[in-house]
């Protein structure tokens, strides 16, 4: 049999044959699978065709297999069998007792929100796995959702209209001074803040956010440094090289000593959670997206 044939083979053939080869003939087969008893023959013999062997030897007493047909009648109820198995997977996966979860986030989300929610979805769907990504730039996390590698991605807002998206929380930036500072209370003037190397973070946009804020004082700043990691700023802080500028949610925890207090202007960042829109999502995603909810940090729908 040349591979044109073999690719003709369909599996509306397979469940013919192994119907026929369970009931013993083709009037029960036809029965069995609602079909008329001429649809059954012309399937079993479009079969024997594309295969170019007998399966099934004919008479008055019933069907047959032959002993060709009886070792490809086995590898057609395999077929089926795994045919089974992936309509259960998919099942399992759009369903909430079994599937998968998987979530693009950043570090201060997953240490201060995720364990949270996540803990609250884990009490009521405890089959569904959970699988978290920390990603270094906002930028990935977003790529990672329109690419498909995530289901749920926290990111800044506003974003593009290609996501659906609710606000999480606002989250005020703040400055943090070293141990030496003598603190006359929470809130430092520009003029104050200019006596400072200034430590900031080099990622986007929090890095874009920054710099605008500093923009607007008549006071020349000194950014010394630009660092990635949010623990490695608070500990420069912590050693004395300098004030850092960060959210609060990054800066926390902040070590004893480290003197913490409010910019001379506001400055927040607004978190939220987004999910690919006018996409098919499965019930996981809804369902994660209310013990979010339930945690109390989830704001309403926000329109992009």
């Amino acid at each position: 049999m040349n591979e044109g044939n073999r690719s003709n083979i369909k599996l509306s053939q397979l469940r013919v044959l192994v119907a026929v080869a369970d009931c013993g003939n083709f009037s029960a087969a036809a029965l069995h699978m609602e079909m008329s008893q001429s649809a059954v023959s012309h399937a079993i013999a479009s079969l024997e065709e594309d295969l170019g062997v007998v399966l099934l030897s004919r008479g008055r007493h019933g069907a047959h297999l032959t002993p060709v047909g009886d070792r490809i009648t086995a590898h057609a109820r395999k077929v089926l069998q795994l045919l089974e198995a992936i309509g259960k997977e998919a099942n399992l996966e759009k369903g909430l007792e079994g599937g998968s979860l998987r979530i693009a986030c950043f570090r201060s989300v997953a240490t201060h929100i995720l364990p949270t929610a996540i803990s609250r979805f884990r009490h009521c769907f405890p089959n569904i796995t959970i699988s978290i990504t920390e990603n270094d730039t906002f930028p990935s996390i977003e790529q990672a959702l329109r690419e498909g590698y995530a289901d749920i991605g926290f990111t800044y807002l506003p974003t593009s209209n290609e996501f659906e998206t609710w606000e999480i929380l606002r989250d005020d930036y703040i400055l943090l001074l070293p141990p030496t500072t003598k603190l006359r209370n929470n809130q430092v003037t520009w003029q104050e803040l200019a006596k400072y190397p200034l430590i900031v973070s080099s990622i986007p946009p929090c890095n874009a956010l920054t710099r605008k804020c500093l923009s607007i004082t008549e006071y020349p700043l000194n950014i010394a440094y630009e660092i990635r990691e949010d623990s490695t700023i608070v500990s420069m802080v912590q050693q004395g090289l300098g004030a850092a500028i960060l959210p609060r949610l990054a800066a926390e925890p902040v070590p004893p000593g480290v003197g913490v207090c409010s910019l001379p202007a506001h400055l927040e960042r607004v978190i939220g959670v987004a999910i690919l829109a006018n996409a098919l999502h499965s019930p996981a995603v809804y369902a994660f997206l209310d013990a979010l909810r339930n945690t109390g940090r989830f704001a309403e729908k926000t329109a992009v």
